[in-house]
């Protein structure tokens, strides 16, 4: 699991999840307090922390901007444990998007000032599935062909003081027809584009940590993804 916390990424992982070919230049071993967030820099490794040392850090991601922080690792052998008392901390929200796919370009909308993908809550009653059709189809003009699912995405948000974490469900999907192709502006989206791999790059640039770990995610899904 990773969850993205004020862009941050914060993987909860086992032993053997832990990539043998990764350095850590803090590690931190059951710990009985959080060190002062001034020491946090580049990757950090925290190895079966408390409830309390969980709750510390939630809150240091949450409020402070940790220029120097690149990610944070949890290594426990008790990832629902983990997983689930994180998940206690917020309100769980919802949804759904997908990566669209035409010939050899992919699908971006432009919303709040950066470039993303087309995503949205689920309404009543609707699984993943159809909760990502419909919100992709409805954000873009467009009508789509499902694929296989890519993986989920998790971050974090505030919203009327409440401390959101959004699960988002990502599809590989196939445009089927664009001719209606046109941003939800209601949806704050103020631009729509197709774009090339390399144009995707630039874009991911100015865009979010979560939507260019998705889109490497995606890329691994679809090796025969056309990249130049």
């Amino acid at each position: 699991m990773k969850v993205f916390i004020n862009d941050k990424p914060l993987d909860i992982a086992s032993s053997e999840e832990l990539p043998k070919d990764k350095t850590y230049e803090c590690v931190y071993d059951h710990p009985v307090d959080l060190p002062a967030s001034e020491d946090f820099h580049e990757d950090i490794l925290i190895i079966e922390p408390s409830r309390d040392v969980i709750i510390k850090l939630l809150y240091v991601l949450r409020t402070r901007k940790l220029k120097n922080l690149d990610s944070v690792t949890i290594l426990t052998e008790n990832k629902k444990e983990i997983k689930d008392f994180i998940k206690s901390r917020f309100t769980v929200i919802k949804a759904a998007g997908g990566v669209v796919t035409k010939d050899q370009k992919v699908l971006f909308i432009y919303r709040f000032g950066k470039w993303d993908l087309p995503k949205g809550k689920f309404d009543k009653g609707e699984t993943p599935e159809e909760c990502a059709v419909r919100e992709v189809e409805e954000e873009c003009g467009i009508k789509v062909k499902l694929g296989p699912e890519i993986c989920k995405t998790w971050h974090t948000y505030t919203h009327n003081r409440k401390s959101i974490l959004k699960k988002t469900y990502w599809f590989a999907m196939e445009n089927i027809n664009d001719s209606g192709l046109k941003p939800q502006k209601e949806e704050g989206i103020d631009d729509i584009r197709w774009m090339r791999h390399h144009e995707a790059k630039v874009a991911l640039v100015n865009s979010y940590p979560s939507m260019r770990y998705l889109y490497k995610r995606f890329l691994k899904l679809l090796p025969k993804v056309h990249t130049s």
